[in-house]
């Protein structure tokens, strides 16, 4: 594929350095004023709170006005998407709390788009077909997970020497990457996504004639969410979809999401802990939605096949470690879909089990490439 989208442009580095001295201010100082302040009143005060009180108003004083200032100078300065450092920076601050960005900075949100090369890709004929001058009718779209981007599909790509995408490239798929602000709710993204598959549907170099799905993680949950949302379209891009895989997807919910809302609760019980659970709960919508995933109300896709796969830190799926920690995200049930007394979001669905990996070691896994090959053949 060759890029035809546009010049790295967005925020600056400046524009994330003025969000930092924000995030310090509003979050790190007050949290460490907040628990020095119930820790002394436990042991009933301090002789020199007024002094504390003088400092720590003081440096916040500076934070704030360093933060306007570098959000003014935003626009000098290199872009923070100019190289592959800042896309990472980008996108983990857009999973953690993206939908305050959406409100508050929506210069540094990311919105859903197709990316070649690290840019957006133009959703217009002209656009998608520089981008994809070897396009087919087969389109696979891969979407990544929490606080991820679309480079997470090259990583362990030394194990095989290749990628899904390019394993698929050979065998007749044109591979789609979508980038996605995983800080959104759920719902918001998948609407989002179905906006950008009906574009590049209606704008696609050649007829769209099938249509799979891949999502790692989080990205499983926004392809169900897409898939989810109804359409006047002549012809909705939907239609098309034949397969969808899910990677280590928490259909059911992920156990961390829910440890740390449990965690955040407890903390803010006692005001000496109250600031920690204020930065746990400082945590975005999108990882909320984690907690519970999608249940039988997001409905899968009637005509489309569904491929569930799971990963376990032991070879054996039933081994007790496996069973409990799952790839240290998710558990095998959730990622199938599975939950008590045989209820099942995907009765028909193909499973497959990898043994001996963590929820990251999917990407590029080599059983992973064997079962898309004979999946999508």
């Amino acid at each position: 594929m060759t890029a035809a989208a546009t010049p790295p442009a967005g925020p600056g580095v400046l524009d994330a350095l003025s969000l930092a001295a924000e995030v310090a201010d509003g979050l790190v100082l007050r949290s460490v004023r907040d628990t020095h302040d119930a820790w002394a009143d436990r042991f009933g005060g301090y002789p020199g709170r007024p002094v504390t009180a003088a400092v720590h108003g003081s440096v916040s004083l500076g934070l704030r006005a360093a933060s306007a200032g570098l959000a003014r100078l935003g626009h000098l300065g290199p872009r923070l998407e100019a190289g592959p450092r800042g896309r990472f920076v980008s996108s983990a601050v857009n999973g953690l709390i993206g939908d305050r960005l959406v409100r508050e900075r929506p210069g540094l949100a990311i919105p859903t788009a197709v990316r070649v090369d690290g840019r957006d890709v133009p959703l217009d004929a002209d656009g998608l077909a520089a981008a994809f001058p070897a396009a087919t009718g087969r389109v696979v779209v891969l979407v990544h997970g929490l606080c991820e981007n679309e480079s997470y599909w090259e990583r362990w790509r030394d194990r095989t020497g290749t990628t899904y995408a390019e394993t698929l490239a050979a065998v007749g798929w044109t591979p789609v990457l979508v980038r996605a602000n995983t800080g959104l709710p759920l719902r918001e993204s998948g609407t989002a996504l179905s906006a950008t598959l009906q574009r590049l549907v209606e704008s696609w170099p050649e007829p769209v004639t099938r249509i799979a799905l891949v999502g790692h993680s989080m990205g499983g949950l926004i392809i169900r969410a897409a898939g989810a949302v109804a359409s006047d379209a002549e012809e909705p891009w939907a239609a098309r979809v034949s397969d969808v895989v899910t990677l280590g997807t928490p259909h059911l919910g992920a156990p961390i999401a829910r440890g740390i809302g449990l965690g955040s609760r407890g903390l803010a019980r006692l005001p000496e802990t109250a600031a920690f659970g204020r930065i746990l709960d400082w945590r975005s919508v999108g990882v909320h939605d984690l907690v519970d995933g999608l249940a039988e109300d997001v409905p899968a896709l009637p005509h489309a096949r569904y491929r569930l796969v799971a990963a376990t830190l032991s070879r054996r799926e039933r081994h007790p470690v496996g069973h409990v920690v799952g790839d240290w995200l998710v558990r095998p049930a959730s990622a199938y879909g599975r939950g008590r007394h045989g209820r099942s979001l995907f009765p028909e669905g193909t499973v497959l089990h990898v043994g001996r990996t963590d929820h990251f070691g999917l990407l590029n896994h080599p059983a992973v490439h064997g079962a898309l090959v004979e999946w999508l053949a």
